[in-house]
């Protein structure tokens, strides 16, 4: 079974290079089996770990960025494979 982490924030106005650098340079408790990272229009920032276990598994996640990085919030799904 794998789970797929998604972790997706807005970059404040002019800040997306910012977030982005900031998503790729933080560390996780552990060492997900993958890890990647996507931009989007609008300053966009999405990262998605995918790891061999339950859903309901106990997983590191990617923390808030500094506030000053961010337009809202970042928003976090979590996915099994089907």
């Amino acid at each position: 079974m794998t789970v797929a982490l998604m972790w997706e924030a807005k970059a404040a106005e002019g800040r997306g290079g910012d977030l982005l650098e900031w998503a790729r340079a933080s560390a996780l408790e552990r060492r997900p089996a993958r890890r990647e990272h996507y931009t989007a229009p609008g300053g966009r920032v999405l990262v998605i770990t995918w790891w061999p276990t339950g859903l309901s598994a106990e997983l590191p996640e990617l923390p808030d960025p500094p506030a000053e990085l961010t337009a809202r919030p970042v928003h976090r799904w979590r996915f099994e494979q089907v």
